[in-house]
């Protein structure tokens, strides 16, 4: 633990810190002050970004997919993160919990309602509305938009970072150290600096998104609960209770705060879907989930390169390429993250789980909500669409809750999941930023607790001013706005993996597992595959390289 936990302390990177801070207010300040003028902003950027970028989010998806996958597969997936006696710091349940709730969060308990829905109304492939296959597309494209591209995306700065701190044993959690194999000592003046700012930026746009999409659903639910009125004055108040469990978790930590809360959503969410399973039609939802899966596997490629370049009609740009710059804004935060919790696993057992454990909780969440939304509105037991376009998100998904067996215990239940989903989201997001403004911290260290519950007001300012915007597009351009300097980023850190790889381990790459490790000032490369556990014999060196450790 950082031994000075004031902000006046040396444990403070100012000239990162304060950059960072000047940038949120810089931006949350005006959109409150100026909502009309910042509502017109946003719509001329959103325009200007879908329209010339577009093709480039969707290739950084297809090679992010393709990176991951030759990572897993190919020699660097052997590498162990950590020296060969180190164990995994959480059990695989535990670390899989915490990875999936960072990265999803609350946005999944509106958006697998919502989602299939708005897709009804609007089918992608220009799908003439009201058909089968437009019904059967409505269903199964959500489960594209949060499959195997975002984890693939969300998980691709992890593996240089954790690579980073724990082979090569660094000694701060920053994303600019990751590019380091290929930008050497300019890392360490303004450059490095930059693409550090721009990584806090990205983080604090992203989970700014999130909150500008999740108070108003929150807000409905104590509404409907209390038959309190919808109010920007509630809004505030929720937002004011989230900050609090946000506080408390970053205050206690990874162990005690985040792992707690991450745990406790697993189970509550867990219990939810089946509990919707089972309440409501299951052969149906079984089969379209099936269906679905089919569709995915079958249109894969096709769906994840689509531009629509002759027609024109905006789908891809609405929704495939800002959920690609969603991702990829909260790819920083995860890439730290996710890297902080994952000591002692491989390449390999990192990028396999993450992709696809959290694909397919994903994908239960979209085959088991979603598909219940579906059937009410195809059956006609609800008109969601109708409730969705006149009242929006949040009363939508209020009204499907309402469907339900037992909906007085339902509505609460769903509310303390929707609260502590984002919980834990935001508050991994405020460990994350207090440790790149921290000057030196290594994988085993936490950042200045001050620092943490800092940067949980601070997001949630943010979260203000996208509030005052309002509207779906105001969040959504300010994600691809911070998401479009992010993707050259991505590109360095994966390029430096592979150089440092190359330049540690060499030949042995092609031969039996490996791990880094440090001995006297040197790298030395460990035969793990026969390997006995830690609490055994450490592992006997087989190749020694003669160089020094450098970081």
């Amino acid at each position: 633990m950082n031994k000075n936990n004031s902000l006046a302390g040396k444990g403070i990177e100012q000239t990162i810190f304060w950059p960072a801070v000047v940038a949120v207010l810089c931006t949350s300040v005006p959109l409150m002050l100026f909502p009309e003028a910042g509502s017109q902003i946003v719509n001329n950027l959103f325009a200007w970004i879908t329209g010339t970028f577009s093709w480039l989010f969707l290739l950084t998806g297809v090679a992010s997919f393709a990176f991951m996958g030759w990572l897993a597969f190919g020699p660097l997936g052997r590498i162990k993160l950590g020296a060969p006696e180190d164990a995994p710091e959480f059990s695989t349940g535990a670390w899989i919990t915490m990875l999936f709730c960072a990265g999803i969060g609350i946005s999944i308990c509106a958006w697998s309602f919502a989602e299939p829905i708005y897709l009804l109304d609007g089918p992608p492939l220009h799908l003439a509305k009201g058909t089968t296959a437009a019904t059967e597309w409505a269903a199964m494209y959500p489960m594209f938009h949060w499959g195997l591209i975002p984890w693939a995306i969300y998980l691709l700065p992890a593996v240089p970072m954790a690579y980073y701190l724990y082979v090569r044993k660094g000694n701060v959690l920053r994303l600019s150290e990751a590019c380091r194999g290929v930008f050497g000592g300019l890392i360490d003046g303004p450059l490095g600096k930059l693409i550090d700012v721009i990584v806090m930026f990205s983080i604090i746009g992203a989970v700014g998104t999130s909150l500008g999409l999740s108070v108003p659903l929150v807000s409905a639910l104590f509404q409907e609960m209390f038959g309190l009125e919808q109010s920007f004055l509630l809004q505030l108040g929720v937002l004011a209770l989230w900050t609090l469990m946000i506080a408390w978790s970053v205050w206690n930590g990874l162990s005690k705060g985040i792992q707690t809360l991450s745990n406790f959503n697993g189970v509550l969410a867990l219990l939810m879907l089946v509990f919707v399973l089972a309440a409501g039609p299951t052969l149906y939802l079984m089969g379209l989930w099936t269906n679905s899966m089919g569709l995915y596997l079958d249109n894969f490629f096709h769906i994840s390169t689509w531009t629509d370049p002759v027609e024109k009609g905006g789908f891809p740009e609405g929704w495939t390429v800002f959920y690609w710059a969603w991702w990829v804004a909260y790819a920083p935060m995860m890439g730290l993250f996710v890297a902080r919790i994952s000591r002692g696993r491989t390449i390999k057992d990192l990028v396999l789980n993450g992709v696809i454990w959290g694909s397919v909780g994903c994908w239960a969440f979209f085959a088991i909500w979603g598909g219940y939304a579906v059937h009410l509105q195809t059956t006609g037991v609800v008109d969601l669409l109708s409730i969705l376009n006149n009242q929006g998100m949040p009363a939508m998904v209020v009204a499907v809750m309402k469907t339900l067996p037992f909906s007085g215990l339902i509505i609460p239940a769903f509310t303390v999941l929707c609260f502590v989903f984002l919980a834990t989201t935001v508050d991994s997001s405020a460990y994350t930023l207090a440790s790149i403004s921290t000057r030196e911290l290594n994988g085993y260290e936490e950042p200045a607790r001050a620092n943490r519950i800092l940067w949980a007001v601070l997001l949630a300012l943010f979260g203000v001013g996208l509030l005052v915007v309002g509207g779906l597009k105001a969040v959504q351009t300010s994600t691809l706005v911070v998401a479009l300097p992010m993707l050259p980023v991505m590109l360095i850190m994966a390029i430096s993996l592979v150089r440092w790889a190359r330049e540690d381990f060499g030949s042995a790459l092609d031969s039996k597992v490996c791990s880094l490790r440090l001995s006297n000032g040197r790298h030395e490369v460990v035969d793990q595959l026969d390997a006995a556990p830690a609490a055994q014999a450490a592992p006997a060196t087989v190749m020694a390289k003669a160089q020094p450790a450098s970081n």
